[in-house]
């Protein structure tokens, strides 16, 4: 049985002030959220990452909280993901190895836009993990010998003073940062589309693309269809 849950990540309105761009091909930029806690040792900036996007002048310098990593990513060299915050920790620890976490954003989008595209911005899933391994609590990361806590090594949380992951994830090397987006939204970023209406456990009522979403096997089956269908620009 896979299940699997989709959190939200990645730059918004709130931190660091924009959304990383959506493009008229479906490819998108995923920029982390500034790194907010104090950190030992060296932490990559946005001038580290060389995102092919204007980062705001002021911007370029701040240090970045680089959560999810994807090993194909500037700066990353697993697939890791670590969070404080039991809201998506609880529904993360329900899941076992072998299933899916999915991770989407809110995009700006491109001024050219496709018709499967939500106007202004819209959510859209960027990349998944398979799981490597059972999700663990921060607690739980503690106790590991040293060649089990490898698996997580280059986490953002394991740079910040203190430790503070409720969640630790480390997916497998079938995991990946997708070419381009799938959406989430409807028209309008604030309509869910039936990824979230009819497959996952939430409502798509209010905020929905701030939380945490459930699937079951069978919504998570459809998901992964939904992923790998060619209605839209290819992921892989």
């Amino acid at each position: 049985m896979t299940r699997a849950v989709a959190v939200n990540v990645a730059a918004n309105t709130n931190q660091p002030g924009f959304r990383g761009p959506l493009r008229a091909d479906g490819s998108f930029v995923y920029v982390p959220i500034p790194e907010s806690q104090p950190t030992t040792g060296p932490t990559p900036t946005y001038a580290d990452l060389d995102l092919p996007i204007d980062v705001p002048e002021d911007s370029r310098d701040t240090p970045v909280h680089l959560d999810p990593a994807f090993a194909e990513y500037p700066c990353c060299e697993r697939y890791t993901y670590g969070d404080p915050h039991g809201v998506k920790a609880r529904p993360l620890l329900d899941l076992a190895a072998g299933d899916r976490v999915y991770f989407y954003a809110t995009l700006d989008a491109p001024d050219d836009l496709a018709d499967w595209m939500s106007a202004d911005w819209g959510a859209y899933l960027l990349g998944e993990f398979t799981l490597a391994r059972d999700p663990i609590t921060g607690e739980a990361y503690t106790t590991l010998p040293d060649d089990e806590q490898a698996a997580f090594a280059g986490n953002a949380h394991l740079r910040r003073d203190p430790f503070d992951a409720a969640v630790m994830l480390a997916g497998t090397d079938d995991s990946r940062l997708y070419d381009a987006a799938v959406p989430l939204s409807g028209s309008q970023g604030v309509d869910a589309n039936h990824a979230v209406t009819e497959w996952s456990a939430d409502s798509g009522k209010g905020p929905w693309w701030r939380r945490p979403l459930r699937y079951d096997e069978d919504g998570a089956t459809r998901l992964r269809e939904w992923v790998e269908r060619e209605a839209y620009p290819p992921v892989r």
